[in-house]
């Protein structure tokens, strides 16, 4: 069931009301999210975090056009009703093709979406995921890291205004982590795309963030918005040592009841 929102700004890249979702399963079912209400503008970057279960990744794929919801949802002021061309995905696990090189992964989300690129676009995304030399490798090839890479090139090389996250550095050690963590917020800050991501990792999102959404355990329902009044650009050391850093760490933990 679809609702009304009469007041979404035009700046607003998502904006959702009354949202639930309920998963069935024979003749009961799971209410994963319920009365869920949020804007994201234009050009933010939102973290989502929350304990396991509590609907993290279902309000994602919603966004993402890619399950059905009660209540209301728009991106750029158009209801959600499927995939739209203006929103990518990056997954935790990347979906490279084994027998593509990294070239050829990263063209394949524009030709599945039969949006044209160019020779100069494909060198310009090699370089800005640091990939030079590596274009004619396969994903075997590559670490972990540089996979992910390949698949967040997959996503930008198509120019969404929107990109949904869905924890892509969940699998990788800390110190890859990090990197690739600078290596989202150089990319963003360049690009300024819509970001949403979903994310275990308090820290990760004090970090990469404008704000941080919190949710309840299952059903999940939005607890707390918390905006972070942090400088950019942002350096992993510089940024962690400021007090306000450690002040967001013990605020947010507080709020998922892990201290």
């Amino acid at each position: 069931m679809m609702t009304n929102i009469t007041n979404a700004k035009v700046q607003t890249a998502v904006a959702i009301r009354k949202l639930s979702k309920t998963y069935s399963a024979g003749s009961g079912g799971t209410l994963a999210l319920s009365d869920i209400d949020l804007d994201i503008r234009g050009h933010e970057f939102v973290s989502v975090i929350g304990p396991s279960g509590c609907g993290k990744s279902t309000l994602l794929r919603i966004i993402g056009g890619l399950l059905p919801y009660d209540g209301a949802a728009l991106v750029n002021g158009a209801p959600i009703e499927g995939p739209s061309p203006d929103i990518s995905i990056v997954f935790q696990k990347s979906n490279l093709l084994p027998w593509l090189t990294t070239e050829a992964n990263l063209n394949l989300g524009a030709q599945i979406r039969k949006k044209p690129i160019t020779p100069a676009d494909t060198s310009r995304m090699i370089d800005l995921l640091g990939l030079k030399g590596f274009e004619k490798n396969h994903p075997h090839q590559l670490s972990g890291g540089m996979q992910q890479r390949v698949s967040l090139g997959q996503a930008l090389i198509v120019r969404p205004s929107i990109l949904l996250l869905d924890e892509p550095f969940g699998a990788l050690d800390a110190l890859t982590r990090d990197r690739l963590n600078i290596e989202l917020l150089r990319i963003w800050e360049e690009a300024r795309q819509t970001v949403f991501l979903v994310t275990h990792s308090i820290t990760e999102a004090i970090f990469l963030s404008d704000r941080v959404v919190v949710m309840s355990p299952r059903p999940g329902r939005i607890i707390e918005d918390v905006r972070i009044d942090l400088p950019r650009p942002r350096a992993v050391k510089e940024t962690r040592a400021d007090p306000r850093f450690s002040r967001y760490v013990n605020q947010l933990s507080e709020l998922m009841g892990v201290v």
